[in-house]
């Protein structure tokens, strides 16, 4: 393996691990927790009607979640610091395991609770293969080409986000049952609440066994990147790096953009099955989550080619102005039409993760893992921002309403879009 360096001979923005036969390794990274975390959206609102819950306890799903990003960031940058890509990819790969099999005591126990411990441990381990996924495709490739080649590798995300939703929709949200849990009480209740969970611990304990087999296939690859360089922090934790107006503003735009994305994804299966919009059934409603993570695949494979030929910043800018736009029309539309331009924001979600990653990280060179721990405890808005959304949507009996706070945030990216519209 070569690190390519520029003409002077330092080590910056023309570094890069000369290592291509990684690159569809790291695809699947981005498939496997795309996946595991769009399965959220299924979940939510089958735990909302098993615990009877308002929209706000029922976003303590993402907020739990996420908030992983925020504990699990900066220290899974410094634990990949020590034991080196590979080796990090397998320590998440097992959290992810571990995650996973808590499902089991939290159904035998029918405890929202454990359910929420449970997503927190599987979290973790996403935001540790997350951390090594992000800047290691970065690196795996010529500077000029990064937004292109994470753009794409986000697309194999998006993969995941499409195909985990639909087939977790009739595993999970299938159930015959006849009654609801708004009209039980004590054991009753708690059976009940066991029985109908069992569906999400076989979906997870599949996901479980699949994770063993490619964390071992990881393991034997753990040597395949020798020489790869990480430079020591010279703030705390990395944080000296918000010093840096680009990063900064792009860090604020990653906490505003999973925050929107997420809020949006969240409330799709209840928005769609509102009278006025779609008036669908719950599992019908819950197999279209997967156009709205499809069109996010679609703009990708699209993106990557298109952020080779225009501005990368001009592209973000142009994206969520669209973004707005459909939220919106959907939210002063009914019927199908307020549904469809719902799903639609996938499409203009598509390329905003990777580039603003790459716009904020620009030049960072060997300080990549301290960048991608910090991009990843933005994520966190993964947690504030739909818990705020759902609170919102209570206070005023309102999904339409809710949605002023992703448009909000996709405001504040265009704005960011166009100030790096020109290289860092």
């Amino acid at each position: 393996m070569a690190i390519a360096t520029d003409a002077a001979g330092t080590q910056g923005q023309a570094d890069y691990i000369d290592a291509p036969q990684l690159q569809l390794f790291v695809m699947g990274l981005f498939f496997i927790f795309g996946g595991i975390t769009s399965l959220n959206d299924v979940i939510i609102p089958k735990l909302k009607e098993l615990f009877t819950l308002n929209y706000t306890q029922a976003m303590l799903v993402q907020f739990c979640f996420f908030t992983a990003y925020a504990v699990i960031g900066i220290p899974g940058a410094r634990l990949i610091k020590r034991i080196g890509y590979m080796r990090g990819a397998v320590a998440g790969l097992v959290t992810m395991m571990a995650g996973c099999l808590l499902f089991i005591p939290a159904s035998q126990t029918a405890t929202y609770a454990l359910f929420l411990l449970a997503l927190f441990v599987l979290a973790s381990g996403v935001v540790i293969v997350q951390v090594v996924a992000n800047p290691l495709i970065s690196l795996l490739g010529k500077p000029e080409t990064v937004h292109s080649r994470l753009t794409f590798a986000q697309a194999f995300n998006s993969v995941g986000t499409t195909v985990f939703p639909y087939f977790g929709s009739i595993l999970i949200l299938g159930s015959l049952a006849t009654v609801t849990a708004d009209q039980l009480s004590g054991v009753e209740l708690d059976a009940y609440r066991t029985a109908e969970s069992q569906a999400i611990v076989h979906g997870y304990l599949g996901i479980a066994a699949a994770l063993a087999v490619v964390a071992g296939a990881v393991w034997l690859f753990r040597n395949a990147l020798k020489g790869e360089k990480h430079e020591e922090s010279s703030g705390l934790a990395g944080l000296d790096l918000l010093k840096r107006k680009r990063f900064g503003f792009g860090a604020l735009c990653i906490f505003l953009y999973v925050g929107a994305e997420v809020s949006i994804g969240s409330l799709i299966v209840n928005y769609l099955m509102q009278s006025h919009v779609m008036g669908l059934q719950e599992q019908a409603a819950g197999k279209l989550i997967g156009l709205y993570w499809g069109g996010a695949m679609v703009g990708r494979f699209v993106g990557s080619a298109v952020l080779r030929v225009i501005s990368p910043g001009k592209v973000l800018a142009a994206v969520a102005v669209g973004a707005i736009v459909l939220l919106a029309f959907s939210t002063h539309t009914t019927g199908t039409t307020s549904g469809y331009s719902l799903l639609a924001i996938g499409l203009m979600n598509a390329i905003m993760f990777p580039t603003i990653f790459t716009l904020a990280c620009e030049k960072l060179g060997p300080r990549a893992a301290d960048g991608s721990g910090i991009i990843n405890v933005a994520i966190f808005g993964g947690a504030v921002i739909p818990l705020l959304t759902g609170m919102i949507a209570d206070a005023t009996g309102s999904l339409a309403l809710a949605f002023i706070l992703p448009a909000a945030c996709y405001a504040v990216i265009a704005s960011f879009g166009w100030y790096a519209r020109k290289p860092a």
